[in-house]
């Protein structure tokens, strides 16, 4: 009889192989809304556990874009069915047959909860981790490493996804207060970890062209003043995405001594991302005031190839985007105020004024952070700057400098000086 037993049991397991049913953990351990699977194919799943302890499963790839479902909402089609919403185009996908009124449709996959454990029926391995050819982290998770079942929700790294595939600036500005206000009372607890997307969403309606065929303006008409500032509110928009990005991007950055970085690293970006929500806001305000609206005119998304470019490397990310983009934004800055003010733009100038004290700080941000880890490996920081500007960034930093705004915010001349082409 006790053979007998162990031949039904094996027998059993065979069955439950040839059935692909997985087990992908404990049922402890996806108390979140949605959970990413990571697949050995590349053709990952999120796993979708509802509140009424049921769960789901299906690709986690939005088939309209590729928009991450595993950061979108759950929520009632209104005939007691639940779906998944696409975070990016709000595109709906029933949980149980995957089909979206859009009449797209996603591949769904059968879930079944035995003794506490969960198992999902798919022919790849699955697993919580990224495998080994990945070189993404967990996104959207609880964290299961060290025991603390705390969910995605209450991490920074998440809500900074989130805010990255929340493709209206309108909301995208909301959200970013709204998680700043959070993350500063303790509401947000947790850094957390995160991969953020490719680049961020933005809305459809928007008209994106190469940075080369943007009209600016030069702020001599009303036409032109509008132009200034709508270009000004999609660089605004780019830079509440940048803070963001790099909470996200380098969560999980260890120094070369093994060291995490501080806390108040991911506080000051906040701040940052804070900001430029603000300056978003003001800059909208003031083109509807002017009879405009932002997306109107064209826009274009060349501060994101700088952030693609450093995605692999913070000390470059911080010499490039906040070292050499934003003190440029400072250079600028005198002769953009003058525009507005000869044609008596008080409200665009008080704007600009609130604008540009932000900025000295942020500069100052990336600057201490880059010192801040250059001597914590030993590395010499202005030798290392140029370095890195040099492989980064193409061709030479232009004069004029706005050399007391730089200085407001630690960059003497020493830093960028080297880095402008030798006279002839």
């Amino acid at each position: 009889m006790e053979h007998f037993e162990e031949d039904l049991v094996e027998a059993l397991k065979e069955i439950v192989r040839d059935g692909n049913w997985q087990c992908v953990g404990d049922k402890y351990n996806f108390q979140a809304p949605c959970t990413k699977l990571y697949s050995e194919d590349g053709e990952h799943l999120v796993l979708v556990h509802t509140e009424d302890d049921k769960f789901w499963a299906m690709d986690s790839s939005c088939p309209h874009e590729g928009g991450p479902l595993e950061l979108g909402d759950i929520e009632d089609l209104g005939d007691g069915r639940m779906a998944l919403i696409c975070p990016w185009h709000q595109f709906d996908f029933c949980l149980d047959t995957g089909a979206s009124s859009t009449g797209l449709q996603n591949q769904v996959y059968n879930v079944r909860v035995v003794q506490g454990k969960v198992y999902v029926n798919s022919q790849n391995e699955l697993s919580l981790s990224p495998f080994p050819e990945a070189n993404s982290i967990v996104v959207d998770q609880l964290y299961i490493a060290n025991g603390n079942k705390q969910s995605s929700e209450n991490s920074l790294c998440y809500w900074a996804t989130k805010i990255l595939c929340t493709p209206d600036p309108e909301e995208k500005v909301t959200l970013t207060l709204e998680v700043q206000r959070k993350w500063n009372s303790g509401e947000i607890p947790d850094v957390g970890g995160a991969t953020p997307p490719a680049q961020p969403s933005r809305k459809e309606n928007l008209t994106v062209l190469e940075p080369g065929k943007i009209k600016r303006g030069k702020g001599g008409t009303l036409a032109s003043r509008v132009a200034l500032l709508h270009s000004l509110a999609n660089i605004e928009q780019w830079a509440i995405d940048l803070s963001w990005d790099v909470i996200a991007r380098f969560s999980d950055t260890r120094l070369t001594t093994g060291a995490a970085l501080p806390r108040q690293f991911f506080s000051d970006f906040v701040k940052v991302a804070g900001d430029e929500a603000k300056h978003y806001h003001l800059l909208e305000k003031r083109i509807t005031e002017l009879g405009s609206y932002f997306g109107a005119l064209p826009v274009h998304n060349g501060l994101w190839q700088s952030a693609s470019d450093t995605a692999h490397d913070l000390l470059a990310r911080l010499a490039i985007v906040h070292m050499v983009h934003e003190a440029r934004g400072l250079d600028v800055h005198p002769q953009t105020l003058s525009r507005f003010a000869a044609q008596g733009d008080a409200k665009s100038v008080e704007a600009l004024e609130v604008i540009y004290s932000d900025e000295i700080t942020h500069v100052a941000a990336g600057l201490r952070w880059f010192t801040y880890v250059c001597g914590e490996e030993g590395r010499e920081c202005v030798p290392t700057f140029h370095e890195l500007v040099k492989l980064h960034f193409k061709g030479y930093l232009k004069p004029p400098f706005n050399t007391e705004g730089r200085k407001t915010a630690g960059m003497t001349e020493e830093w960028y000086v080297p880095l402008v082409k030798p006279s002839s």
